[in-house]
Formats: C-alpha cells, structure tokens, sequence
C-alpha cells in the first residue's frame, strides 16, 4: 500500500481547513483531503454573514446574544476567545481579499435572529463563498500545501492515544496511507445522514464514528439545529436555505390564510418549533414567508442568489411570497476540542462544523459559525506551529508506521456501502444514547 509523509494532513476544504493551512509555517509539508470536489463544503454555501465585535461597547450583548440563543449551554471561555478575535479575523480576511458590502466607503452591518442590534458583515447573500473562495485562491498559491479531491478518510492510524496519520480511499477505490506530525479533521457536518438538509449530501460525520471506535471523547452531538426557512420542495437532494438575514431586514412569515403567527427575529429552535405548530394547524408543508416588505432594490442588491435561486423554481420574490420549510441545518456538537482545538487524542485536532469547542451551545447563533470555524483553526495551527517536533522520531514512544498499518484488517474498509452504514449507525445510536442521558 502506498504511503505519503507529510508534517500536517488536514481532513477538509471548508474555512476552517483552508485557514488553518494559511497560519501554518511555510517549511511545514501539508496535505489537505476532501471527499468530493475542493468547492462542495458546506462553507460555500453560508449566505448571511460572518459576526464581528464592532468595538468594546458591544461585547456584553455580543455574549449575552450568543449565549442565550445556546441556552446558556455554551463554553464561555469559547465565546470570550471568539468575540475578542473577531475584529483580527476579519482583517485577515480583508488582507486574503475578501470584500464586505460598504455603503460609501463604510462596512455596512446587518442584523439577524436573536441578535440585539447589527453586528453582521456580508457580502450579497453569497458571504461562504466570497471567504471561502477567497482562502482557496490564497491556499493554492502556498508551495508547502497539497490538495487530494475525492479523497476519504476512512480511519485513524493510531497507537497508545496518538494519532500518526490516516487511511484513505481514493475515488477508484484505491486504499493508501498519510503518515503526518499533526493530523487536523475539519470535515464538516452531519447533514447526510438526514433525509431533508441544507448540507451537501455527502457530509456524513464519519470523523465522529471514528473517532467513536478509537474512544476519542464527542460532545453534546445531539446538539443539532435546525433552520426555520429553506425553500419547500419535492425535489431530491440538497434543500435551499432562505437567509435569516431576509428576516433580519424585514421578510414576513404569514400561514395559509396570509395572517403572521411569530416573532420572524426568535431564535432559530423557537421559530422551528412555531413554524411547525402553524404547518400542523394549517395541516400544510409549509408556510409561507414574504420579501415583498423589502423592496425590489433591497432584494436585488443584497439577496441576488435568494432572488434568481427562487425565480427558477418559479417564485418571483419580488412579488409573492415563497412556500418554506424547517431542515436540518448546522452540527453545534461534535469532537470535543479545547481552547486550540485540540481533541483528547494527542497529536490530532478538530476545527469547524466537526468540532465542539462550546461556543454554540445547544442552538447556534446566526453567522457565527463562519467566525468560530477561522478563530479556532486559527489556534489550532498556532499551537502545532509552537509544538512542532524537529522529527517524528523525536516524539516520545515513536510509532512504527509501517508496522501499525500492516497490522490493519483491509477486509474492514472494503465494503464502502456496508462501511459507511456501519459509521451512520453508530453516530445515530451515540446521538439518541447522548439526547436520553440530557433527558
């Protein structure tokens, strides 16, 4: 089996894999993995916003904000260290060349669900790809950086709680092996495993089986939210998510009689939980949701993917409401990581939608989840950087790789749908063991 050496392998495309790459040192070998092509992380598809501390007189209701929306099951201590490196994040991404919307020359701010006032920059309503992009343009111009599509890791090289590497599974079915110093998993969500979701199919948490099976710690990973407003349809796939931004600048949601029944601006659980008592009521799929308040300017301006996205599904969002429906949206559980996201296996760490670092708590705020993916993929690398072995046989108790992975049982990995089951299987039992011991 072939094996590749590297310093850092990094399991993931999205913001928090990207960037994590960016704040590595250059001298330093990495390979990045992604499952499907390098665009299709869920990252590109974040539409409202990314939050920022516009200066010290928000930070209380910054807090306040996050934590309320968490249930105040939040890691404060995540929180403090988000809030405090967002105004840095940004001018990082600012540096990449990401572009926020400005209105004479100024950053323009939007606000959303359970936010108190406007903390939100933006760009339209495409912002995960504008950040997104921006940070792969930048990734691919580093020499020390590597990137294998159609790659997936099916299991941890591990010995005595150490992680040496990876195996993987290329698209031709082809097994070979990444023997690195660190290994970082940014490896996205849990939508997959859901029949209606906003997240790319192929996001099926299979970080959190494995790391299950090799009993590295998970937290709180019933904590799954969903969102209030994706565009009703019958069609298979991928549902389309209705920035709660549209709301945040005064989209309205009325029931089959055209009559409001919710606060549009509650936190996401709590509309879910109206929208589906008047989808009940109404005994209908949907309800209806309204941008016609907004203007035809405001519309074309800031929500020009929501507005074409729309009208080729027939809607014209300048003139009549358009049917939505509560999905499954975003993974506030996850790989239990500390302050520099480091897991509870040594020399692995998590970063992003797979990790739980506790900032979101049991409900995620709006837009911090593009912020709290950099800010941690950040210290992820910062601390590797500050801890980098001049040689892997300078580790103490040096691996064998070679040994470890000849003692692997192939037959295990050969079979991908029944591989893959086994993985859903045991990440949808650890959810309903982790939501009864809540109970």
């Amino acid at each position: 089996m072939e094996n590749q050496k590297t310093d850092v392998v990094i399991v993931g495309s999205g913001v928090a894999g990207l960037y994590c790459a960016l704040n590595l040192p250059r001298d330093k070998n990495i390979l990045m993995i992604t499952k499907e092509d390098v665009e299709s992380s869920d990252s590109f598809l974040a539409q409202g916003g990314i939050c920022v501390l516009r200066d010290d007189s928000d930070y209380d209701s910054f807090m306040e904000d996050t934590l309320k929306a968490g249930h105040y099951k939040n890691r404060r201590e995540s929180v403090d260290i988000m809030i405090r490196s967002s105004r840095e994040t940004i001018q990082d991404l600012i540096q990449y060349g990401v572009e926020f919307t400005k209105e004479n020359g100024k950053e323009v701010y939007t606000r959303e669900g359970a936010h108190s006032k406007p903390r939100i920059l933006f760009h339209e309503d495409i912002t995960g790809k504008e950040i997104t992009s921006k940070l792969l343009t930048q990734v691919k111009k580093l020499d020390n950086v590597t990137i294998m599509e159609y790659c997936t890791m099916v299991d941890l090289i591990c010995q005595n709680n150490r992680c040496a590497g990876i195996l993987v599974r290329d698209k031709e079915g082809h097994f070979f092996t990444i023997e690195a110093c660190y290994t970082l998993l940014a490896c996205g969500g849990v939508g997959g495993l859901y029949k209606h979701s906003t997240n790319f199919r192929h996001l099926t948490g299979d970080a959190l089986a494995i790391c299950l099976k090799h009993k590295i710690e998970l937290e709180h990973i019933d904590y799954v939210q969903i969102h209030p407003t994706t565009l009703y349809s019958t069609k298979p796939g991928r549902r389309f998510l209705i920035s709660e931004s549209v709301r945040g600048e005064g989209a309205l949601l009325y029931n089959k009689n055209g009559e409001r029944f919710a606060n549009e601006l509650l936190p996401r659980d709590a509309l879910t939980k109206e929208i589906r008592k008047q989808m009940a009521i109404d005994q209908m799929p949907y309800v209806h949701l309204s941008m016609v308040p907004l203007g035809k300017e405001t519309i074309l301006n800031h929500f020009p993917n929501i507005y074409q996205h729309c009208l080729e599904e027939g809607y014209d969002v300048t003139k009549e409401p358009i049917p939505v429906v509560p999905a499954q949206h975003y993974f506030m559980g996850g790989i239990h990581v500390d302050a520099f996201s480091k897991t509870t296996m040594d020399m692995l760490y998590a970063a992003g939608e797979t990790s739980c670092n506790g900032v979101h708590g049991a409900n995620r705020l709006a837009s911090n989840s593009l912020l709290e993916s950099l800010v941690f993929a950040k210290r992820a690398a910062q601390q590797m950087t500050e801890q980098f072995p001049e040689s892997m046989e300078q580790l103490p108790e040096h691996i064998q790789f070679n040994k470890l992975v000849g003692s692997l049982n192939m037959k295990e990995y050969n079979d991908v749908e029944l591989l893959q089951q086994q993985y859903k299987t045991m990440i949808l039992e650890e959810m309903e063991r982790e939501k009864n011991s809540d109970e």
